[in-house]
């Protein structure tokens, strides 16, 4: 046990480290974990025994299942929306011409069996969302015409339909099948996949709105056992796990949800750990000396891939939107293959159907020289596309609040009477270190310089520094019930104690910041600051609710 746990250690220690230098040394950082797993394997230098398919194929799904939440939990619909037609044609239509183009040169010039050839085709016919994201987001590339988000979207997406494909693969190799089963399993995967990964979010929105949960931490508990619960839910009706995963991801990612910077965190470092486990899961999987024995067939296979195949699929789908050939020149060579086509190739090899070739070596070695070259070349590639923005930052396409600078917005609306209505900003007074960074006037969005004037009805919106101290205020929720002596009566005259404040109002949906002429109504929860202070704890304290 104790080695085992020293094992573990060092592995998760050397990935975090060699991340670190990856970016120096130009190569992406799931190749190095692929390449210490397999320093670490049986057949590398360490010679750590592991040959266990099925217990990887097991991992490695759970593994992808936290992938494909976070790729839909940080896709950021409002900058995607443009581009959502081409990218969910990239990520359905495009991998099927993806997997047939492939699986017709399988068989045509390598010989390989048809259904064999399909399987193959299938397996590796999605990009690979981690390798993409890391690789646009450590070298920080700022691409041209939304194309950041049309691969963030595709990528993230299209594992559920090469999933798919791999399925009806292995499914009419086991047995004939008739085509009304055929067609009833693509309903089954993408309808109850749809369905029910709508439904799960809808809850999980609920819950998470309504319910307070008593200990921190909770709430990203639950959201963790809500995407395991999505994958899980339509997997038992032959639904689709992967694409309701994604789908509970993207709409609770594209929702305001209580704590969400924590659960951001939070899900950062699970993804981040979990592309260490699968990669270098995989890694440990292979054997290296197996390798040159594939090498010529799937070297075959990845430039057929790299260079017709996918360059094919993108030019069919594009060109009718009248997508640049630069545009789609990079969305051609940005087609990266990754875990999820290894992990699918795991899963090929442990079903009963019988293949005549070493599927997961030949998917593990395109894998290989897909991130090595693509993945290395592509920040070149770009640049010598003229495909960098040097205006725009790709952490801006991503729902990513990890660098994020520690600020408070303020929602102002001016009334008519407000001091501030027809002055210029210049002459305002505002407190210091606050900022007045954009105003919404008539549903239009304005962004102000001095000489702009506030007119009534415009909404303000101020920036400042969050409160950070060492000190936290105690609150106390009072409920108004409808026969308490506080309704109908205001803010100014509401005294059931000396030493509070009422510092907010809930009222159902609504939060309210009252001031001394705010009537106080049934069923209202007054949120309420002491003045006794204590001294920051690691747990919050509880907050008493009281009934009035």
């Amino acid at each position: 046990m104790a080695l085992t746990l020293l094992v573990t250690s060092v592995v998760i220690i050397s990935c975090i480290a060699f991340n670190k230098l990856s970016s120096r040394w130009g190569i992406p950082t799931l190749l190095i974990f692929i390449l210490l797993g397999m320093f670490f394997g049986s057949d590398g230098f360490v010679k750590i025994p592991f040959e266990n398919y099925s217990f990887a194929e097991q991992i490695c799904s759970v593994s992808l299942i936290f992938i494909m939440f976070y790729g839909g939990f940080g896709t950021r619909l409002k900058d995607a929306i443009c581009i959502a037609p081409q990218s969910i044609l990239l990520s359905t239509l495009g991998v099927l011409l993806t997997a047939l183009l492939t699986g017709l040169f399988c068989h045509v010039v390598l010989a390989m069996p048809v259904l064999e050839s399909f399987l193959i085709g299938a397996v590796i016919s999605s990009t690979d969302a981690a390798s993409v994201f890391s690789i646009l987001r450590s070298k920080r590339l700022n691409l041209k015409l939304h194309t950041a988000s049309m691969l963030e979207v595709e990528s993230g997406s299209n594992d559920p339909f090469s999933y798919m494909l791999t399925l009806i693969a292995l499914s009419l190799m086991l047995e004939p099948i008739h085509t009304g089963s055929i067609l009833y399993m693509l309903f089954a995967q993408v309808v109850y996949g749809i369905l029910i990964g709508i439904l799960v979010a809808c809850i999980a929105l609920w819950i998470l709105n309504h319910f307070q949960f008593v200990t921190a931490g909770f709430d990203a508990a639950f959201v963790l056992a809500t995407a395991l619960l999505a994958y899980a839910l339509p997997s038992l009706v032959g639904g689709n796990g992967y694409l309701s995963v994604y789908l509970v991801g993207l709409i609770l990612g594209n929702r305001p949800l209580p704590n969400k910077r924590a659960l951001v965190h939070f899900f950062d470092g699970i993804t981040g750990l979990m592309q260490m486990l699968i990669f270098f899961l995989l890694g440990l999987l292979a054997f290296p000396s197996l390798l040159p024995s594939v090498l010529l067939p799937a070297l075959a296979i990845a430039l057929f891939l790299t260079f017709i195949a996918r360059p094919l699929a993108v030019g069919l789908i594009l060109t009718p939107f009248k997508a640049p050939l630069m545009q789609q020149l990079l969305v051609s060579w940005s087609g990266l293959r990754g875990a999820s086509s290894i992990v699918f190739a795991i899963l090929a090899t442990i079903s009963p159907a019988y293949t005549q070739y070493d599927l997961f070596h030949i998917v593990f070695c395109i894998v290989l020289l897909s991130i090595t070259f693509q993945g290395t070349l592509l920040p070149f590639v770009a640049k010598k596309l003229h495909m960098i923005d040097p205006h725009a930052d790709v952490l801006k396409t991503f729902t990513d609040y990890t660098e994020e600078v520690q600020v408070q917005f303020i929602e102002l609306i001016l009334t008519a009477d407000h001091p501030w209505a027809n002055q210029s900003i210049h002459q305002l007074i505002l407190p210091p270190h606050t900022l007045l960074v954009m105003l919404m006037r008539q549903g239009q969005t304005i962004i102000p310089n001095g000489n702009t004037v506030l007119l009534p009805d415009d909404i303000v919106i101020l920036s400042a520094p969050p409160f950070e101290s060492s000190v936290s205020l105690e609150l106390t929720e009072l409920h108004i019930q409808p026969n308490s002596k506080w309704t109908s009566k205001t803010i100014a005259e509401f005294s059931p104690t000396p030493d509070h404040l009422v510092i907010m109002i809930k009222r159902g949906e609504k939060i309210v910041i009252p001031n001394g002429t705010t009537i106080i109504e049934a069923h209202d929860t007054l949120v309420m600051s002491s003045n006794r202070i204590h001294k920051k704890i690691t747990h919050p304290p509880i907050t008493p609710t009281l009934e009035i």
